[in-house]
């Protein structure tokens, strides 16, 4: 009972500090990983093998808020690297290889014009960090209004946005004219903290061009800053398919070479889930 009322004092003394004038920072993070050997386990394919896998994802901001303009940052980064050495196999990679690359960065800077409406400005850059770096990356630079209906949540619209695409492949991969929505909430309760962002691009030029990406984040501190988190991520991007078909394809006996008109753009999806520290 004491334990809860000094939570309490404490939640609303952050409340109170959080409504103060000036650059707010704050960030939780995910880390899991785990460790494996075996020898002459007989009933695998792999009889003699170490494994492991190590991943981690940063969610932090940087919001400044005052009477007539505000001012948010955020950075997502979430990274996972695996290995699997096959000791009875000389040739085989026995390096950790990344498996999971996501590096997504904005800011949205706003001139309010009412309580909850503002004209803004929005950068948003996305890519890969470990895995061929800006082949693709994401440039978003546009204009427009953005909606705070509640202080932890913003809604980002521009029907004048201009979305710069980065590759070595400039047939598929092209840069547009479009219109961009983003949606971000993020909101900390005791020891839960929870972020979900969704960012659409609508291309006026081709829907070829469009995509969509919604991020979420979840942990929940168990100890100290110690925790549990979860990741999770969809998104939509028909060049992204597109790039990843042909490189698969094979001409010889392969069928119709892959393009706009016949891809699979299947939803792209990842999760992670491990321990978590809240700084």
């Amino acid at each position: 009972a004491e334990v809860d009322k000094f939570q309490g004092e404490a939640d609303a003394l952050q409340g109170q500090i959080d409504a103060l004038p000036g650059w707010h920072f704050g960030a939780f993070g995910t880390v899991g990983g785990s460790l494996s050997e075996f020898s002459n386990w007989y009933s695998q394919g792999t009889p003699n093998n170490s494994a492991g896998s190590i991943g981690f994802t940063v969610n932090a901001f940087a919001n400044k808020i005052e009477d007539k303009y505000f001012w948010r940052s955020a950075l997502t980064l979430n990274l996972n690297w695996v290995k699997l050495d096959d000791k009875d196999s000389p040739d085989d990679d026995d390096s950790f290889q990344p498996t999971t690359d996501v590096f997504n960065i904005s800011s949205l800077y706003g001139y309010k014009l009412s309580d909850k409406w503002a004209a803004s400005g929005f950068m948003e850059y996305r890519t890969t960090l470990l895995d061929n770096f800006n082949d693709p990356g994401y440039l978003d630079v546009g204009f427009g209004v953005t909606w705070t209906p509640v202080p932890d949540l913003f809604v980002v619209i521009h029907p004048l946005n201009y979305n710069f695409v980065f590759s070595d492949n400039d047939i598929i991969f092209e840069s547009s004219l479009g219109a961009k929505i983003v949606a971000d909430y993020t909101k900390q309760i005791g020891a839960i903290n929870f972020k979900t962002n969704l960012s659409v691009f609508q291309s006026y030029e081709s829907s070829d061009l469009s995509n969509w990406t919604w991020t979420n984040s979840f942990s929940y501190t168990l100890w100290e800053m110690i925790g549990v988190g979860f990741d999770f991520g969809l998104r939509s991007n028909k060049q992204e398919a597109l790039n990843y078909a042909l490189g698969q394809f094979e001409p010889i006996g392969g069928g119709d070479t892959p393009d706009f008109n016949n891809v699979d753009n299947d939803l792209q999806t990842y999760y992670t889930l491990g321990l978590s520290y809240n700084f």
